[in-house]
C-alpha cells in the first residue's frame, strides 16, 4: 500500500482538506479500487472431460445437444480453436498434464484396470508443485493412471496413488468406467467395502461367479464388443473380471451426483485456502448411462445425453463458486483428453444417431488418431477480470499448463522437471495469441509434429504391427508407412498431401521431431 493510499485508508475524515489535485490522486487509488485486485494465487480448477470432440460442445457448433453451461464460460473467457491435448488416447493425456512431460517418456499407454502406478513418488508433479506454493490439492473423478506396486490387494489400503505423488484429498474410479474394479477408492480405501465380502479381480482369468456377457447376453442393457463382454455390474459388461465387494459398486447413473457433489464438499471445505481441484470426468467415455432426468436432452441417444450432463456439471461447479464467493478468484480450465470416438465397445447407438452432429467439427480422425480430430479438443479458460473474451487461434498444449501456473504462481521449475511444458500464460489468459511454434501430438503407434501451420506426420514402419481393437473403429487413423506433410491454414481436413512436393521441410520436420523426442520442449530452442 503507497503512502497516499495508507493514509486516506486510515484518515478518511481528513480527505476534505485534500488539495484538488491530492484528492483526484487519492480517489483512484480509494480502498474499493484496491479491494478489486485479485491475489497472486487463485484457486485453480482443471475440468477434465473424456473423449469429448472439439464439435461436442455448443460453441464449437454442436447439432443435436446444448451446452449452455459451457457457452456462458465460452462467452465470457478464451475460447480456444487450437489446443490439443498431448496424446489421442486417455492415460498419455493425462500423465502429461500431471507432470508436464509427453507420455511417451515414461511408455505410457491406455493402462489395464490392475496396472501399477504410472507416476511414482518422487516424481515432480503438478500438485505437488502447487503444494508448495501452498496449495490444498484434490483430485476426484476418473484416473486411469495405475494404482500401487501391481497385483494391488483392493481389501487393504491401495498405494501408491494420488496421496504419493501431491494430492492432499482423492475420490476416484480407479480406473475407467468399462473396467473392474467398479467401486469408488476414497484416499488409499474402498468405499463401502465390508471385511466379509472381499474384492478380488484379474484381467487375466475368470474370478468368483458374477454372469458375463460372453456367458449371459440376456441380462445386459446393451450389448458389447468380446473385449467388453466380462462381469456384469449394473447390467453393462466390463473388461476384465472381478469377485466380491457388493455393497460397494457403483451405479453408473449416479457418477454425476457423486462426483459432483464430491468437488462441491471440496470446495467449501478448501474456500479459505487457495485450492487446486482436478475434476476429471467418467463423461462421456463408454459405457454411456447418463442419470434419468439427462435422457431425451439431446436427439442423438446415450452419447448425447451424456454431453448435456457433463453440461450439467460443470454448472453445477461455477454456481458453487459463485454461492461461496470464489469465482472472481479462480482460474478454471475446461477441455478434453482426447478426440471424439462413437463405437468404443458398446452398442449405444452413438452412430446411428448422429445426425447432422460433428463430434471433432471440422477435423479429420478422433480418438487414437494421428490426424487433428485426434488431439485438438474443446479448451475454454474463464477467470473473471482476467481472461479476454475472444475466440483464440493460439496453438495451445495442456502440457503447459504445469509450467504456466508454476509462472503464475511463482515457483521455479528444476532443469528436470515438466520438461515439455512451456509458460503459456499470456495465451491461456487471452492477452496475446502467439502460442506455440512447435507441438507435438502423440497416437497410437506413431507422432505427428505442428510448425505454426504446417502438420508432419511420422511414418510407421510396414512391419509395425498395431492393435487389432483399432479396426472396429470407424475413424481415419492417418497411420502410413510413407510421410505426411499437411497445410493447414488452407486444409483444414488434411486431405492434400504435401511431402512430395516438400522434401526439404519433411526432412527438417523429421530432424525436429527427433530432437523433441530425445531433448524436451524446453530444452531446444523454440
Amino acid at each position: 500500500m503507497n503512502l497516499i493510499n495508507a493514509f486516506t485508508w486510515r484518515y478518511p475524515s481528513m480527505l476534505a482538506s485534500c488539495t484538488l489535485l491530492l484528492c483526484s490522486v487519492s480517489v483512484q487509488a480509494t480502498p474499493q479500487n484496491t479491494a478489486q485486485k485479485k491475489p497472486e494465487k487463485p484457486n485453480v480448477i482443471v475440468m477434465y472431460v473424456d473423449d469429448l470432440g472439439y464439435g461436442d460442445i455448443s460453441p464449437n457448433g454442436a447439432q443435436g445437444v446444448s451446452t449452455p453451461n459451457l457457452d456462458v464460460l465460452a462467452k465470457k473467457g478464451v475460447n480456444f480453436t487450437d489446443a490439443h491435448s498431448t496424446a489421442a488416447t486417455c492415460t498419455p493425456s493425462r500423465y502429461s498434464l500431471l507432470t508436464g512431460e509427453h507420455g511417451f517418456r515414461q511408455d505410457a499407454a491406455i493402462l489395464p484396470g490392475d496396472a501399477p502406478a504410472l507416476i511414482r513418488p518422487g516424481k515432480a508433479t503438478l500438485p505437488n508443485m502447487l503444494q508448495k506454493a501452498g496449495y490444498v490439492t484434490g483430485v476426484i473423478g476418473k484416473w486411469h493412471l495405475g494404482l500401487g506396486d501391481g497385483s494391488v490387494d483392493w481389501n487393504q489400503d491401495v498405494k501408491p496413488g494420488p496421496l504419493e505423488i501431491g494430492f492432499d484429498y482423492s475420490f476416484l474410479l480407479p480406473a475407467t468406467g468399462d473396467r473392474v474394479p467398479t467401486v469408488y477408492l476414497e484416499n488409499h480405501s474402498v468405499v463401502n467395502l465390508e471385511n466379509e465380502d472381499p474384492i478380488e479381480v484379474s484381467y487375466d482369468h475368470q474370478v468368483g461367479n458374477r454372469p458375463t456377457g460372453v456367458a449371459n447376453p440376456e441380462l445386459l442393457r446393451m450389448t458389447a464388443d468380446l473385449q467388453h463382454s466380462q462381469t456384469i455390474v449394473n447390467g453393462i459388461s466390463r473388461i476384465g473380471s472381478m469377485s466380491g465387494g457388493e455393497k460397494a459398486l457403483w451405479v453408473d447413473e449416479e457418477f454425476p451426483d457423486v462426483f459432483t457433489e464430491k468437488a462441491v464438499d471440496f470446495i467449501t471445505e478448501n474456500k479459505r485456502k487457495p485450492f487446486f481441484l482436478f475434476f476429471s470426468f467418467q463423461d462421456i467415455h463408454v459405457p454411456r448411462l447418463p442419470n434419468e432426468r439427462f435422457k431425451g436432452k439431446s436427439t442423438m441417444g446415450p452419447r448425447g445425453d451424456a454431453i448435456a450432463q457433463m453440461d450439467w456439471m460443470v454448472g453445477r461447479l461455477m454456481k458453487e463458486l459463485t454461492a461461496q464467493g470464489l469465482e472472481d478468484n479462480t482460474l478454471v480450465i475446461f477441455t478434453s483428453d482426447n478426440g471424439p470416438v462413437l463405437d468404443d465397445g458398446y452398442n449405444d447407438k452413438a452412430a446411428e444417431m448422429l445426425g447432422d452432429h460433428t463430434p471433432a467439427g471440422p477435423f479429420k480422425g478422433g480418438k487414437y488418431s494421428a490426424f487433428e480430430g485426434g488431439t485438438r479438443v474443446p479448451m475454454i479458460v474463464y477467470w473473471p477480470h482476467k481472461t479476454a473474451h475472444i475466440r483464440s487461434r493460439a496453438l495451445i498444449s495442456q502440457v503447459d499448463i504445469y509450467a504456466s501456473l508454476a509462472g503464475l504462481v511463482k515457483q521455479t521449475l528444476a532443469a528436470d522437471e515438466a520438461i515439455d511444458s512451456l509458460d503459456m500464460m499470456d495465451a491461456f489468459l487471452g492477452q496475446t495469441e502467439k502460442g506455440r511454434t512447435y507441438l507435438l501430438e502423440e497416437a497410437v503407434g506413431t507422432v505427428a509434429l505442428r510448425k505454426n501451420n504446417w502438420k508432419y506426420i511420422q511414418p510407421i514402419a510396414a512391419d509395425k504391427v498395431l492393435p487389432n481393437w483399432l479396426e472396429n473403429k470407424d475413424i481415419e487413423m492417418g497411420f502410413e508407412d510413407t510421410p505426411q506433410l499437411f497445410d493447414l491454414s488452407d486444409d483444414i481436413g488434411e486431405q492434400t498431401n504435401h511431402a512430395e512436393n516438400y522434401p526439404q521441410l519433411v526432412n527438417e520436420l523429421e530432424m525436429k521431431t527427433k530432437v523433441l523426442l530425445e531433448k524436451g520442449f524446453r530444452n531446444v530452442q523454440q
